[in-house]
């Protein structure tokens, strides 16, 4: 069985579609969303129905701080002005309306109760933003899981791994820091979205032009 890691999708259904295709997706892979894989992209309502259809069925999805704005969007008006700008209006569109109450109830019941806070294993701990390195997990705070953007994430006093999105890797190549991975790599802004073997540390990349490319985490793209 693969452990296998996705990066911000961000509504990029063609790019994840790809993804898919290029690293052959298999039910005894265990997959695993960093979270933010709504917003900004031009199709989350397809990437959550895959998502949905895979539930319970080899994914783990985390939740980042675009799933939390738009949970909270749905009961606060401030928070729904907020999330409309940071890429709600994409996700309204992507289900063919401007009213958020619109958005079926399926979706809300995936946002609500199948997005973890973190995922670990014996080697690897999966968070979408950050984690402080002296706490167990389960006393993260929320703005350490969801929001942190330090660029550097200090090991964790456990000696697990770390692997992370949410901070844009702009130059579209995953940041490789030994102790963690930041494989956000700027999917919605015209770069890569990444899926990463975390047992042998390979990497496919897919992007919205319907490029492809692959390599080894510690060689780098076309090196």
């Amino acid at each position: 069985m693969r452990t296998l890691a996705i990066g911000d999708i961000h509504g990029c259904y063609k790019s994840l579609k790809r993804l898919e295709s290029a690293a052959k997706f298999t039910p005894n892979d265990q997959i695993i969303t960093l979270g933010d894989q709504i917003d900004r992209g031009p199709d989350s309502r397809s990437v959550l129905d895959w998502m949905i259809d895979r539930s319970g069925d080899g994914l783990v999805a985390l939740r980042g701080n675009h799933e939390s704005m738009m949970l909270e969007a749905r009961i606060n008006v401030d928070a729904y002005r907020a999330w409309l700008a940071c890429g709600g209006k994409a996700v309204l569109a992507s289900f063919g309306t401007d009213d958020i109450e619109e958005i079926p109830e399926r979706y809300w019941e995936f946002l609500e109760q199948q997005l973890k806070p973190y995922h670990a294993t014996g080697t690897h701990i999966f968070v979408h933003a950050n984690v402080f390195p002296e706490l167990e997990l389960d006393d993260q705070p929320d703005f350490m899981l969801y929001w942190d953007s330090s660029i550097q994430r200090p090991q964790h006093e456990s000696g697990r791994v770390i692997i992370c999105g949410h901070t844009p890797q702009r130059n579209g190549i995953p940041l490789d820091m030994g102790h963690a991975v930041c494989i956000d790599t700027a999917a919605a802004r015209g770069q890569w979205l990444t899926c990463l073997d975390v047992d042998s540390r390979y990497c496919w990349q897919a992007n919205e032009q319907g490029d492809v490319r692959s390599f080894w985490l510690d060689e780098g793209p076309g090196m």
